[in-house]
C-alpha cells in the first residue's frame, strides 16, 4: 500500500471525508492555476517576440537609421 492510500484510509477512518474532498478540490484548483499561469507567461513571451520583430521590420522599412 503506497503512502497516498495510507493517508486516504486514515482520513476515511477518522470520518474526515469532507476535509479530504476539500483538499482534493484545492489541489486541483492550484494545479489548474499553475498551468494557466505557465501558459499565460509563455503567451506573453511569444507576444513580446512578435512585437520586437514587428518593430525591427518597421525600422528596416521606414528609412530610419537603426
Amino acid at each position: 500500500m503506497n503512502t497516498l492510500d495510507q493517508i486516504t484510509e486514515a482520513v476515511i477512518r477518522r470520518g474526515d471525508l469532507a476535509h479530504l474532498a476539500l483538499f482534493v478540490w484545492a489541489s486541483g484548483a492550484s494545479a489548474l492555476l499553475a498551468m494557466t499561469l505557465r501558459d499565460l507567461f509563455a503567451a506573453n513571451r511569444r507576444f513580446d517576440a512578435f512585437v520586437r520583430e514587428l518593430s525591427l521590420f518597421n525600422r528596416r522599412h521606414s528609412g530610419d537609421p537603426p
